[in-house]
């Protein structure tokens, strides 16, 4: 039986919300789509939750009335902006001296409770990049293996649970409930990469509106993410500065001649900021110079990410490139200047049932990654935001609504009442944990009674 799902990708200067329905085989077909403005965001981020809850509401309506859905409930995109990432580790024993999925859920968990991650920060993603069975390093699942003692490297994304709670207000605020919350870049990188470049090594750099977030894939996992506060509207910026025109003019000015290749002497008129009643002349050469110079420092910071994240012998593939940002003439060639012999990519959401000529276009590369994500896991083991364990071979569960304002109550409270063959794919870890800690309350109280007793 198929399922209906929606996904809300909340970018940096536009709301894309698209509904697909997604068959037993986990096919996809999309039926709707929406996109409005963004407002009450800065850089990716609610800065006005009323404003961005308006905004959201408008682009799933959209999508809804297209579809004809009734779906209440979503996979939501959230800006790299406020988000850390660390690398851990687990180890367990093996009793039984064969992995079960218990044992490989156990060792993520001990990866995560092992990390050391601020009272403030909550977990998107834990992803293990490097299973160890025994001494033998880099298995691709070690699930039925025979072994003794299992280890586990995993990459933790973390985010501010203000930026979190903030985001779930406003996705509330447009009457719909927040069913996952996955990163911006980590959903590009699943609308984008191919089988190749995922085997290879690939870094995915979403270039948006005022954003540019940068993920490092590489065995069979996000390694590496940054976020970097440049995007087009900066351009335009530079553009209404240079040339003393209005923002709005200096916008279509963008869109009309911006172009990274050769410049022509060309002369344009154009309104002066201030007195758009008076006009000067401005030289096409000067419109590429501007444009240039900003998109070389933003690809160069870029470049510098790839250098610092120590990863570079290990992306084979090179650069993907996606996002509106990435459309701009010319941009190609000059990443592989910058990037210096990395093959670069221009790349577009992969082709599925359904998807509207729009939609084919990369500023949607995160909204499609999102719903590819709801279809299927792309890594063979992760834990989401909602603590669950998710893999390649789960079957779709019922959507499971968390309040992540009050993780330490609400996150037991659905989860509590599974079956047990759900629980052999889900693990709490506050439940655990809260079992953990009742455990070692009732061992102290037997032992005060038996001090005093004696």
């Amino acid at each position: 039986m198929s399922r209906t799902v929606l996904a809300i990708d909340i970018g940096s200067t536009k709301i894309c919300a698209v509904t697909a329905e997604i068959a037993d085989d986990n096919s996809i077909s999309i039926t709707g789509a929406g996109t409005t403005k963004a407002q009450g965001l800065k850089k990716g981020s609610i800065t006005n939750i009323e404003l961005a809850a308006r905004s959201i509401k408008i682009a799933v309506e959209d999508a809804k009335r297209v579809s004809g859905s009734t779906i209440t409930s979503a996979i939501v995109s959230i800006s790299g902006a406020y988000t850390k990432s660390l690398n851990s580790n687990g180890i367990v024993n093996i009793q039984s001296k064969e992995i079960s999925f218990e044992e490989i859920k156990r060792v993520m968990h001990t990866s995560l409770y092992n990390a050391n991650i601020p009272n403030e920060y909550e977990v998107l993603h834990a992803l293990p990049f490097n299973f160890k069975v025994d001494d033998q390093d880099y298995i691709e699942d070690p699930l039925g293996m025979n072994a003794s003692r299992l280890e586990v490297e995993t990459h933790i994304i973390t985010t501010q649970k203000s930026n979190l709670n903030n985001l779930k207000k406003a996705v509330k605020g447009a009457g719909v409930d927040v069913e996952n919350i996955v990163l911006n870049s980590y959903a590009s990188a699943i609308a984008t990469l191919n089988e190749d470049e995922r085997e290879l090594g690939a870094a995915v750099i979403d270039m948006g509106g005022n954003t540019s977030n940068i993920a490092i894939y590489s065995g069979n996992s996000i390694r590496y993410n940054e976020y970097l506060g440049v995007g087009s509207n900066h351009v335009t910026s530079d553009l209404s500065m240079a040339l003393h025109t209005p923002l709005n003019v200096a916008d279509k000015v963008k869109l009309t001649y911006g172009s990274l290749l050769t410049p022509s002497n060309d002369l344009i008129e154009l309104p002066v900021i201030g007195d758009e009643d008076t006009t000067h002349e401005v030289s096409l050469e000067v419109v590429h110079n501007v444009i240039f110079a900003r998109v070389e420092e933003t690809l160069m910071i870029l470049a510098q990410f790839i250098e610092k994240s120590g990863l570079k012998d290990q992306i084979g593939a090179g650069v993907v490139l996606t996002g509106g940002f990435s459309k701009m003439e010319g941009i190609r060639d000059l990443a592989i200047a910058t990037f210096g012999s990395m093959p670069v990519r221009l790349a577009k959401p992969r082709e599925m049932n359904g998807l509207f000529d729009t939609l084919r276009e990369p500023e949607y590369s995160s909204a499609i990654g999102l719903i590819m994500y709801a279809a299927v896991p792309y890594t063979p083991y992760e834990i989401d935001v909602n603590k669950r364990v998710r893999h390649t071979n789960e079957k779709p569960t019922q959507s499971t609504h968390v309040d992540l304002s009050d993780t330490s109550e609400n996150l037991t409270a659905p989860l509590a009442q599974k079956t047990e063959e759900q629980e052999s794919k889900m693990i709490n870890l506050e439940a655990a944990q809260a079992k953990k800690s009742d455990e070692a309350g009732s061992l102290s109280k037997f032992w005060n009674w038996a001090t005093q007793l004696f």
